[in-house]
């Protein structure tokens, strides 16, 4: 018969003595059970006493934890928290160095216990150790040259005790005094080569000022990026770790208008040259803890743009209308003067609405009206510039091939690059606060000091490639947005290395790839496998491929106008192409202009049996693509 839920069978240890085999009953006192147990060894002033887990971690049971207690637990009889703080808190204050050294020691490691951490820091323990912090040091530095090993260890003691004690939340950060900030601040310097006085140093830097505003502004004014930048240059990966998060607290809590001043300071210091050859591209894995400081320092990184995104465009500022008037001359004016003022106002007002119409504002008359929602504000135009400027190649090829277009292909530029900016910020959570769990970083962030900016290059020219794959018109511009986001949301799962590495991650997967992987994924979710659809769809598809042939056929009764070519360059004239009603003949012919609605078989003067037909040939295999490049699909007989 099973034991009652409210018995644990337990083993308790007692030093110089056999173990005890026993029941603990969990609705009695635990106060009770140790007097049973010091009862049983003949141990007087049960109240001196406590059980902990005898598995390493040591805790104390309490009345609180004692559910935890497990069937076939190691227990241990030992002082209550209250007399072990005590006696510690005594010990450490001894002359002798080698008493002091272990107490030291033992307070480290029971200070990761709440019960004891409560029961020191009631004997005001946290401030004996700051104090010991504060002029210990002085005290023995005499002794540091003849007995370095021993400063060190225990000055590693005391701070790790310190660390352990202030992560239970119990005392306020904002206790501390100047003098206490600025010797750990000097250990960061002065410590360098004692990797675990170091590691707790900056622990207690970060702490202080994510916890406290106060000591925020204190620790700034003694500690400096410079400082931190050499531990970054080693290879230990604790202290990187703990050196980025010193970093992103400091950045993460200076106020708004010092953000962008700190940013200047890690840019002129190369922080992140220094990160991605120290530690992302150092020869060992990145762990957890490290991915995350690096994802927080990518967010707030990108956090930097929350300004310009969230900046609507004034329409009365000429220097934020003059990054137009540029964007029309790089595309348009490339080899004229920029402040060219021949012609007439009225002529030089239409042409400058037929440039920004050909650039693709939305609004051709005043495109500044297009950069007034926010998101992404003034952001997307800085984009726009950044390509301009940086890619100049690519910007005109992408605005002059879509502006030269007449068959309502053409991808708009500005629109574009509007939206895309605001998808690029929802993909970035620009603006939002870091996760504390997400390590979601991106190595390729980390290669480029403009990397937003180049991040958008590549995209827009994406976006421009997977337009024309998808033959869209203004009419699908959703639908195009809808896929460009699956492409990078799908390459940045790959997490490419650098941007070159996205580049060719892009490149294969274009549009024709996405269906592909669409169907796929489709096809591989467990519904589509189970019997009843796989039998439904045997018994459909005969109907469904039916039914497409016959609206091919209808779509080609019903015909299509196409545009003459030559051997020079593309033609105003037209020619339309339509099946017979009874699919036996093509019907084709010249037109002037393109025809608004079907066109007559009587007024196509050219006709093609179908059965004259030997084969089909499309896309690049036509002999016009293969000279001209182009995108078109046409049909030729043999």
């Amino acid at each position: 018969m099973p034991p009652p839920a409210d018995i644990v069978k337990v083993a308790i240890e007692w030093p110089g003595a056999f173990p005890k085999l026993m029941e603990i009953d969990q609705k009695k006192p635990l106060s009770a059970i140790i007097k049973e147990v010091c009862d049983g060894w003949s141990l007087a002033n049960h109240d001196y006493y406590a059980l902990q887990h005898a598995d390493g971690s040591n805790f104390y049971i309490t009345e609180k934890n004692r559910n935890e207690i497990k069937n076939g637990a190691i227990l241990r009889l030992t002082t209550s928290p209250a007399q072990n703080a005590q006696q510690l808190h005594e010990r450490i204050q001894s002359s002798s160095m080698d008493a002091k050294l272990e107490s030291l020691k033992d307070l480290a490691s029971y200070s990761r216990d709440v019960t004891f951490a409560q029961e020191f820091i009631n004997l005001d323990g946290i401030s004996l150790l700051t104090q010991m912090v504060e002029s210990g040091t002085e005290r023995y530095q005499k002794l540091q040259k003849i007995m370095k090993p021993c400063f060190g260890d225990m000055l590693s003691f005391t701070l790790t005790a310190f660390v352990e004690l202030m992560d239970h939340g119990i005392v306020s950060w904002d206790t501390f005094s100047v003098a206490f900030i600025k010797k750990i601040a000097s250990y960061v310097n002065k410590f360098a080569a004692d990797i675990s006085i170091l590691q707790r140093s900056l622990a207690i830097l970060e702490s202080m000022v994510l916890n406290s505003h106060d000591l925020y502004q204190k620790v700034a004014q003694e500690i400096t990026i410079g400082q931190l930048i050499p531990h970054l240059q080693g290879t230990d990966q604790e202290i990187q770790t703990y050196t980025i998060a010193v970093i992103n607290a400091l950045f993460l809590k200076a106020p708004d208008d010092k953000r962008q001043e700190m940013a200047n300071i890690l840019a002129q210091k190369q922080l992140r040259s220094i990160i991605l050859t120290h530690v992302i591209r150092a020869q060992r894995a990145i762990n957890n803890e490290m991915a995350h400081q690096l994802y927080v320092l990518q967010v707030l990184t990108f956090n930097l743009l929350e300004d310009r995104m969230m900046t609507k465009m004034d329409p009365q500022d000429q220097a934020q209308r003059d990054i137009i008037f540029e964007l029309r001359r790089i595309a348009f004016d490339a080899e004229s003067e920029p402040n060219n003022s021949s012609g007439s106002i009225e002529k030089r007002k239409s042409m400058y609405t037929r440039d920004y119409k050909k650039l693709g504002f939305i609004n051709h008359v005043n495109p500044a009206m297009d950069f007034t929602q926010t998101p992404p504000g003034m952001l997307a135009l800085d984009n726009m510039l950044y390509f301009a400027k940086h890619h100049q190649d690519a910007y005109i090829r992408i605005v002059l091939e879509n502006s030269s277009r007449e068959d309502k292909h053409e991808c708009p530029f500005g629109r574009s690059s509007i939206e895309l900016t605001k998808m690029l910020c929802e993909i970035l959570k620009v603006g939002e606060l870091p996760s504390e769990t997400c390590n979601d970083f991106h190595p390729m962030f980390f290669t480029h000091d403009k990397s937003f900016e180049e991040f958008f290059c590549t995209c827009i020219q994406l976006l421009n490639k997977t337009w024309k794959e998808m033959r869209a018109t203004s009419e699908d511009f959703n639908k195009v947005m809808q896929v460009v986001k699956e492409q990078i949301m799908r390459a940045l799962t790959t997490k490419p290395s650098s941007l070159d590495q996205f580049k060719s991650k892009l490149q294969n997967l274009s549009y024709t790839e996405i269906l592909k992987i669409r169907q796929s994924e489709r096809m591989n979710q467990e519904d589509f496998q189970s019997r009843p659809i796989l039998e439904l769809k045997e018994k459909i598809q005969p109907e469904i491929l039916e039914l497409i042939k016959q609206q091919r056929l209808n779509r080609l009764v019903e015909g299509t106008c196409f545009r003459k070519l030559n051997s020079r360059r593309r033609q105003d004239k037209f020619w339309y192409c339509r099946l017979s009603p009874n699919h036996k003949v093509l019907h084709y012919g010249d037109l002037e202009e393109s025809p608004q609605g079907e066109v007559p078989h009587d007024s196509l003067q050219d006709k093609l049996p179908v059965a004259d037909i030997k084969a089909v040939v499309t896309g690049k295999d036509c002999p016009h693509m293969k000279e001209k490049g182009a995108l078109k699909q046409n049909k030729e007989n043999e």
